[in-house]
């Protein structure tokens, strides 16, 4: 699991990884809320749908470096993102997780956690 910050403020403290194409394709769908976990880091990604969803998500797009090229905020379900050529990895968090002070062009800090179950 993955904790991320933006500067000393905590946005997330146990991000699953979806690195597979598996776990790319699924995604969050189909479930009714994330348990367990925060948010999820879909890597090797630049847009998503929320067919099949069942809840709101605040989405971060994310270069390699980490910077954030775009947020969306409350994407509700059945709908589909624009293509971000700049971004390579997706942050999908529940709305209203993103603050607001965040904006594009700043950059996240992710930290390995330790994930006590």
């Amino acid at each position: 699991m993955l904790q991320i910050k933006y500067k000393n403020l905590s946005i997330a403290k146990s991000v699953k990884i979806a690195e597979s194409f598996f776990a790319r394709l699924r995604g969050l769908m189909f479930f009714d809320e994330m348990i367990g976990y925060d948010g999820l880091l879909i890597k090797h990604c630049n847009s998503i749908h929320t067919c099949f969803m069942k809840f709101n998500l605040d989405v971060i797009f994310l270069n390699d470096n980490y910077q954030i090229k775009k947020i969306i905020r409350g994407i509700v379900p059945w709908r589909i993102t624009g293509i971000y050529l700049q971004a390579t990895q997706v942050l999908e968090l529940k709305s209203g997780q993103i603050p607001l002070e965040i904006k594009e062009g700043d950059y996240l800090i992710f930290e390995e956690g330790i994930c006590l179950s």
